[in-house]
């Protein structure tokens, strides 16, 4: 379980990029996390993360704080940022065991899971190149791989789907589905609110970095879209 508490965050001393932030990912949630640009959701994102420190509050995943038990709380999860800054000297292959090494996964492990999702994402014949010759969509696909092999209890990302070609933001949406079904959590921003609205079990809207609206999809939604829902709550004053 995810669960975040009272989180808040200023920069500057005086953008609060998040205000008193409380919500709770379950095991067999797909999360939406919704917001217009600056709302405040990659913060959020990387304060789960450990990335960036927050001001207030706590971040428990699956029973480790990421302020007091880092070490153990990231252990528990994989983050994949809106963008895939990796090394791009190395080779994708030298990535992937890097990331394998990393989390202490075995070596019959690891090739089964990187043979079985680069054949996936079809980028199998490349694995060997320096990811410097890699298009964006490819160096997405090892960031999405490196994030999966370790079979995290649970997934963080933002803007997954950026970048992706449709057939592999398909197989994504699938690979989503198998892990909740297996007891994972997935927890993602997204400006695609139609994928949102069909993928998700639940969702958070949140606007100056407070949460304005959260819970299961059907309920936020109601008779409308998310689409709808999204604009009406970002133009109330």
């Amino acid at each position: 379980m995810l669960v975040i508490h009272n989180v808040s965050k200023t920069y500057n001393n005086k953008t609060k990029a998040c205000d008193r932030i409380n919500l709770t990912i379950e095991p067999g949630d797909i999360y939406g996390f919704i917001g217009h640009n600056g709302a405040g959701k990659t913060t959020l994102l990387k304060s789960i993360a450990g990335i960036i420190n927050f001001d207030e509050g706590d971040i428990q995943i699956f029973g480790y704080s990421i302020q007091d038990d880092p070490l153990n709380a990231k252990r528990q999860f994989a983050y994949i940022p809106d963008n895939p800054d990796i090394y791009e000297t190395l080779t994708g292959i030298q990535y992937l065991d890097f990331i394998a090494d990393v989390f202490d996964i075995p070596l019959d492990r690891r090739s089964d899971a990187i043979d079985r999702y680069a054949t996936m994402f079809e980028i199998k014949d490349v694995l060997s190149n320096p990811i410097s010759s890699y298009s964006h969509g490819m160096k997405q696909k090892i960031v999405i791989m490196s994030a999966l092999i370790h079979q995290p209890k649970a997934l963080l990302l933002d803007e997954p789907f950026v970048g992706l070609d449709p057939k592999a933001s398909y197989l994504l949406k699938e690979v989503f589905k198998d892990m909740v079904s297996k007891g994972s959590l997935i927890f993602f921003s997204t400006h695609v609110l139609e994928v949102a609205e069909k993928l998700c079990n639940k969702v958070a809207i949140i606007k100056n970095g407070k949460i304005v609206a959260n819970g299961l999809t059907e309920d936020v939604i109601k008779d409308e879209s998310l689409e709808q829902i999204f604009m009406e709550l970002l133009n109330e004053s």
